[in-house]
C-alpha cells in the first residue's frame, strides 16, 4: 500500500464527507493505492455513523477508532499510527484547514527525496493573531531546544512520515505538538519542510483555542527535553544535584564543627552550634542531597517502564 491517511478528529460531522471525497480525487487521480483511518476521539455528534456510512460503502477503504470518551489528539495518533500499512502515512486534520492536494508532494519528498518526515508550513494562516502570535513564539523555542533548525511549524497537522517513522516512535500524552523532535530522538535525522495551502476553517469553530494550550506545550516540551537527556540515565541529573548539596551542606557543617573546636581551644565564648541558622542550613542541604541521590536510584529503576501509558479504551474498530 502506498499512503495510509491517518485523521484524528472530534465533532466534525459537517466536514467528513467533504474530506473524504477529496482524498478519494486526489488519490485515484495519482493512482496510489491507499487507505484512510479515521480516529474518533470522543465525538458527541454523529461523527461516527458517518464514517460507518464510509466504511460500508468503502470497507477496503475506509477504517474507523472510536474512542469511548475524549482522550485528544496525541492518543489518537498513536492509535492510528498504530494501524497504518500504507509505506508513507500522511497525517492532516478533519476540518478541512489542510489540503488532501498537497498528499502527492508529501508523497514525493519521502519517496524520492528521501526524508523520514516532512512537515507542513502554512506560511500565510487564517487563523486570528491571538493564535498566530503565540505559535510564533512556540515554534521559536521549539527550534532552540529541539535543535531542528529548518521547521517553522512542529504543530501543523499535515504531516508525512515513512512508515518506519511512525512504528518506531511514542506518542502519548499532548507530544503530538513534538513529533519531529521524538523521531529526531528516535534516530530519524532527516527532517523536512514543505509550503504547504491554509484553508480558512468552512464548518463549526476550532476545538483548539485558548491559553492554556500554550502553557501545556512548553512544560510537555520541557518534558520532552528532560526525557531525551535523561531519560535513559536521571542518575546523571539527580545523582549529580544531590552529590552537589549534599557536598555543600557536608563543607558548610564541617566550618561549622571547625570554628566551635578552634574557639573551645582557644577558650573563646562561642554559642551553641544548633544556635547557628548556618547549622540548619548545612543539615538540611545534606538532607535534601541525600534525597536526591536516592531519588536517582529509584528513578533509574522506574525510568520509562509505564506498561499503561497508552492504554485507551476502544468501543469499536472498523
Amino acid at each position: 500500500m502506498d499512503i495510509s491517511v491517518v485523521i484524528p478528529l472530534y465533532n466534525e460531522e459537517e466536514s467528513i464527507p467533504e474530506l473524504y471525497e477529496w482524498i478519494e480525487r486526489v488519490m485515484q487521480a495519482n493512482n496510489f493505492s491507499y487507505e484512510v483511518i479515521f480516529i474518533n476521539d470522543g465525538s458527541t455528534d454523529r461523527s461516527w455513523e458517518i464514517i460507518s456510512e464510509l466504511n460500508q460503502r468503502r470497507p477496503d477503504i475506509v477504517k474507523g477508532i472510536k474512542f469511548r470518551r475524549n482522550y485528544g489528539k496525541s492518543p489518537a495518533l498513536y492509535c492510528g499510527f498504530k494501524e497504518a500499512q500504507g509505506d508513507v502515512v500522511i497525517t492532516m486534520d478533519a476540518d478541512l484547514q489542510d489540503s488532501p492536494d498537497e498528499i502527492p508532494g508529501l508523497y514525493k519528498m519521502i519517496k524520492e527525496e528521501g526524508y523520514d518526515l516532512v512537515s507542513g508550513y502554512k506560511q500565510k494562516r487564517y487563523d486570528p493573531l491571538s493564535k498566530t502570535l503565540p505559535t510564533k513564539l512556540f515554534n521559536a523555542t521549539a527550534r532552540k531546544v529541539s535543535g531542528i533548525k529548518n521547521l517553522h511549524d512542529f504543530n501543523c497537522g499535515l504531516k508525512a512520515y515513512r512508515k518506519a517513522v511512525v512504528k518506531n516512535i511514542e506518542v502519548y500524552g499532548e507530544m503530538h505538538r513534538y513529533i519531529p523532535y521524538l523521531a529526531k530522538n528516535a534516530g530519524f535525522n532527516k527532517i523536512g519542510e514543505k509550503v504547504v495551502q491554509h484553508q480558512a476553517r468552512k464548518y463549526g469553530s476550532s476545538k483548539f483555542m485558548g491559553l492554556n494550550r500554550f502553557v501545556n506545550g512548553y512544560l510537555d516540551l520541557l518534558t520532552l527535553w528532560f526525557l531525551s537527556t535523561f531519560g535513559k540515565k536521571p542518575m546523571h541529573v539527580f545523582g549529580f544535584l544531590g552529590t552537589l548539596m549534599f557536598f555543600v551542606g557536608f563543607v558548610a557543617a564541617f566550618c561549622i564543627g571547625v570554628d566551635k573546636l578552634w574557639c573551645l581551644y582557644h577558650h573563646i565564648p562561642q554559642r551553641l552550634v544548633t544556635d547557628s541558622p548556618y547549622f540548619y542550613i548545612a543539615l538540611t542541604m545534606m538532607i535534601i542531597g541525600t534525597q536526591l541521590f536516592l531519588t536517582g536510584f529509584v528513578a533509574d529503576l522506574v525510568s520509562r517502564s509505564s506498561s499503561g501509558r497508552n492504554d485507551y479504551q476502544i468501543e469499536e474498530t472498523l
